[in-house]
């Protein structure tokens, strides 16, 4: 399991070590906005459209082998940047490294569910979140000391170091798993099977944690600096929002596990938390701050593990990869969209009403969940 946890926090560090750091103070950073943004849209743009795509290949050729490719692919691409230093290459890594991430966290994700026995998937997949949420959370501090000592091209080395230390790793201690025997399956059965409460009600329930967390990072600092607070004080902010949800999530998987909590249960809680966060956000100064990042990860920390445990749970073994790929689209959705909300909305009134909009839609996920009856996989793990 080892070097799928350090596949996990690779492609999380990638993704916010770059991200956080394209504009820093370093002679090659990027001094346009409009170029930021695309080079920002790009990676996430390359996993929207590609997560599924690979997701299905796991499942026809196998995911070990997809998660080698897309480890070696990461490495390759991290490497462009390193060997010429051109902007034109500094694109090209980019997309090279958001599909190769789009290949290797699917298939990192079903190998999770494929190495482990239905009643360990909520301690499994603890692991994993709590290891991808180290590297959300120390890819922006690490990513801006690589820039700082030796701009990003240090940064794209030591991940291109990286990528190729875990494909070399998992080449030898991940064992192989073959594909499972699959029934055809026509354009009617994928698109019944995604429409299912089984598949939609996590991967709502994902994609509105992923949504949580991404305006506590990108708008907490926001409203601390409206309150007068320093960058040290809001950065502290972010720091606990992820440190939280890093501790919450093995915690959150080993009681689904012992049948101390419920999918069902856990996930509205999640959710409820998560935008009682959002609430406090609005509440001025850095007790607000604070109360709204320690809510937020605690929320988002015990949605992540349940979620993808009960997508595991209801859904037949040959199609995993399928699935992990489809609820990762879901999530990245969630990425998006909820920064963008918050936004339109907060440039309508103010950044509190982006808050409370994003909390009120958080909050009505349980209560439609437990009026329609909702079921996430089967038996005692799977009901939400």
């Amino acid at each position: 399991m080892w070097p799928l946890y350090a596949a996990g926090f690779t492609t999380a560090f990638g993704a916010h070590g770059i991200a956080a750091n394209l504009g820093g103070r370093s002679e090659d950073r990027v001094t346009s906005l409009l170029v930021l943004g695309g080079l920002l849209a790009l990676y996430d743009g390359a996993e929207v459209l590609l997560k599924p795509v690979f997701g299905t290949l796991a499942d026809r050729i196998g995911a070990r082998p997809v998660l080698l490719g897309g480890l070696v692919a990461f490495a390759a691409a991290s490497a462009l940047y390193v060997v010429v230093d051109r902007p034109g290459l500094l694109w090209a890594a980019r997309l090279g490294q958001g599909a190769a991430a789009s290949a290797f966290s699917p298939a990192a994700s079903a190998l999770v569910a494929r190495l482990n026995p239905a009643a360990g998937h909520g301690r499994a997949y603890g692991s994993y979140g709590f290891y991808k949420s180290i590297g959300y959370t120390l890819g922006p501090l690490l990513g801006g000391v690589l820039v700082w000592a030796g701009g990003l091209r240090l940064l794209f080395g030591v991940l291109t170091v990286l990528g190729a230390a875990v494909a070399v790793w998992a080449l030898f201690s991940v064992p192989r798993v073959p594909p499972l025997p699959r029934t055809r399956q026509t354009v009617l059965d994928l698109a019944r099977r995604l429409t299912d409460p089984a598949f939609l009600t996590p991967t709502a329930a994902l994609a509105g944690a992923t949504a949580a967390l991404s305006v506590g990072v990108g708008f907490l600092p926001v409203s601390g600096a409206a309150a007068g607070l320093g960058t040290v004080a809001t950065g502290a902010a972010v720091s606990v929002l992820a440190a939280c949800a890093a501790v919450v999530q093995p915690r959150a998987g080993r009681a689904l596990d012992a049948g101390r909590l419920t999918a069902r249960a856990g996930i509205g809680a999640g959710l409820l938390t998560a935008a009682a966060g959002l609430v406090c956000a609005t509440l001025p100064g850095l007790t607000g701050v604070l109360l709204a990042a320690a809510l937020i990860g605690v929320g988002t920390g015990l949605i992540t593990p349940l979620g993808f445990a009960a997508l595991a749970g209801g859904t037949p073994r040959e199609r995993l990869g399928q699935t992990m790929g489809a609820a990762e689209l879901g999530r990245e959705l969630g990425d998006a969209g909820g920064p963008l909300l918050v936004a339109v909305v907060a440039t309508v009134g103010t950044l509190a009403y982006g808050f409370g909009v994003l909390a009120v839609l958080l909050a009505v996920g349980p209560v439609v969940g437990v009026v329609l009856g909702s079921r996430v996989g089967g038996g005692r793990r799977g009901r939400v």
